[in-house]
Formats: structure tokens, C-alpha cells, sequence
């Protein structure tokens, strides 16, 4: 101990996560810290960081994905195949008549986390729909019609001689953003641009 009065030790301490805890719990290992003849020994805490999932995302006892369907399917039904974080495979349903809009959020009861201090039993799993339309030109003019008698009839409009009729085109956001750094750059320096003055007669 070299007159100290304290040896210096390796030891190992083995950390058991128990099924449902979460991000920034704590696990305490009393009387485990640094030792020394005038003062009690500390604790050493063990503090949990989470790691991220790339396809779930927790929120406390629920866990949350996004899943992507066709129009056919949102319209039709479908069977989707998910593997669940212990490595099961759920076969997820949906039935005809059971229309799924953009955005719509399901959920799938006894899926989710383990709760902390009841692991038998679980929280939700919560699916986010994303709906993917067909591109333009994917479908023919002819079956579009043919869809569209299927369908609910569209909402007409009163057309007034003073009313102006107007087109829709694709929208670019960069190009948009670009634009307006361009329009910011012009109005700071001029239509002639940093360091350019205009030459008087």
C-alpha cells in the first residue's frame, strides 16, 4: 500500500439490465466506489444510454415505426410481414373496406416495451401509414376513368365569368431556396453584384 493505507484494485461489477428500462436509469452499485480510511466508500452509478433502432423508435412503454403501403393496399387491404425487436414475425392485416389514409397511425396491442416491473406484459406498437400514389403516367387515361365511376363523385364548383382559371406545376424546394439566396444576394449588392459600381458618362 506503499504507506497509503489503500491498495489499488481491478474489479469486475456485472450490470443486469432488466427487460422494460429505459433511457437515463440508473443502476447503483452501493459502497463500490473509490475506498479510503478517513471517508465511506462511494456508490458507482451506471447510467443507461438507449441506443437508436433504424427502424423503431421508442416513446416510454409504446414502440413506433412508419410503414409504407400502395394505393391498392390503402384501398384493398393487404398483409404486411413485421419482425418485432425479439425476432418474431407478426403478419399485420388489413381488410377490404378498411380504407387507410396518408398519415393514419394504427396500433397493435401487447407489442411494444416489457413493462419495468411487469415483463409479461407489454405496451403498444404503433404503425404510421404512408401511402404511396402511382406515378403520373403509370396508369392509363382508360382505367382512370374507370376508377374514377368507382369512386365518389367529385364536388362540382359554380363557375362565375370574374373567377380565373389557373394550372398546377411540380414544385422544386431547392430550386425555390436557391432562388430566394439569389434574390437575397441581389438586393445586398445591387443588380450589378459585389463589387461592380456603375460607371458614370
Amino acid at each position: 500500500c506503499m504507506g497509503k493505507k489503500v491498495v489499488r484494485e481491478r474489479k469486475i461489477l456485472e450490470v443486469h439490465i432488466t427487460k422494460g428500462m429505459k433511457d437515463g436509469q440508473k443502476i447503483t452499485f452501493s459502497g463500490e466506489g473509490d475506498q479510503d480510511p478517513e471517508i465511506e466508500p462511494g456508490d458507482i452509478v451506471i447510467v443507461l444510454d438507449e441506443k437508436e433502432h433504424p427502424v423503431y423508435k421508442r416513446n416510454g412503454s409504446d414502440l413506433a415505426i412508419e410503414m409504407n403501403i400502395k394505393l391498392v393496399e390503402a384501398l384493398c387491404g393487404f398483409e404486411k410481414l413485421i419482425t418485432t425487436l425479439d425476432n418474431r414475425t407478426l403478419i399485420v392485416q388489413s381488410f377490404i373496406g378498411d380504407i387507410i389514409k396518408p398519415r393514419d397511425v394504427k396500433c397493435i396491442m401487447n407489442e411494444g416495451m416489457p413493462l419495468l416491473r411487469d415483463p409479461f406484459s407489454k405496451g403498444k406498437l404503433i404503425v404510421q401509414f404512408n401511402v404511396e400514389f402511382p406515378e403520373k403516367g403509370d396508369i392509363p387515361s382508360a382505367t382512370l376513368q374507370q376508377i374514377e365511376s368507382l369512386l365518389p363523385p367529385r364536388e362540382p364548383i359554380e363557375k362565375k365569368p370574374e373567377m380565373e382559371e389557373v394550372m398546377l406545376s411540380d414544385y422544386d424546394a431547392s430550386a425555390s431556396a436557391h432562388q430566394a439566396y439569389a434574390d437575397d444576394s441581389d438586393d445586398e449588392h445591387g443588380p450589378g453584384g459585389p463589387g461592380v459600381q456603375c460607371r458614370t458618362q
